[in-house]
């Protein structure tokens, strides 16, 4: 099989893919012998990954608890009116994003998903109360939209991002000592 098959690089580029997606501060040299291909090799896979948009970001993964923050999660259930253009732009624009600079809300990840609920936000507060105006915020936005929302919070995050949390043996404390 030539070496620049589409098979060949749909392999190569999910070699590349599953070992960023562990550490994405991993040096060329160390993906390159991971993966079992150059550094030069690795390096336009890389660069090809990021211009056509297949990777279009990095990120850490922070230990809530020591920010002072804590991680919730926000279900959203739709209504059956349909959207209209002008909220589908606000959603595209950041309508929320704007709403919100002044609170103290990070927000990590909004998901449109098929399920019991339609949307899921992650944010990140280090307080209950802005994370309910978050929540008010959402439903004055889209009050025709909107049934039903709920927030979970993030008790302990077991994996994320593919990576095992540091701290796994301390789920104990939470099954064993929580209600003592």
């Amino acid at each position: 099989m030539p070496k620049s098959s589409k098979q060949q690089i749909d392999i190569d580029e999910k070699k590349v893919i599953s070992e960023i997606q562990k550490n994405s501060k991993e040096g060329i040299g160390a993906l390159a012998k991971k993966c079992g291909s150059s550094r030069q090799k690795i390096w336009r896979i890389i660069k090809r990954l990021e211009e056509n948009k297949t990777i279009w970001g990095y990120s850490a993964i922070i230990d809530d608890n020591k920010i002072g923050s804590q991680r919730y999660f926000i279900l959203i259930k739709r209504t059956s009116k349909p959207f209209s253009k002008e909220h589908i732009d606000s959603i595209i624009e950041g309508m929320i994003e704007q709403e919100i600079t002044k609170m103290e809300i990070t927000v990590e990840n909004v998901s449109y998903t098929h399920g019991d609920f339609d949307w899921i936000h992650i944010i990140h507060s280090s307080n209950i109360l802005h994370v309910k105006k978050y929540c008010e915020i959402l439903i004055n936005l889209s009050k025709d939209y909107i049934s039903d929302i709920k927030i979970l919070e993030d008790l302990f995050p077991v994996k994320q991002n593919f990576i095992f949390n540091p701290h796994i043996t301390n789920l104990k404390d939470l099954f064993f000592h929580s209600g003592k």
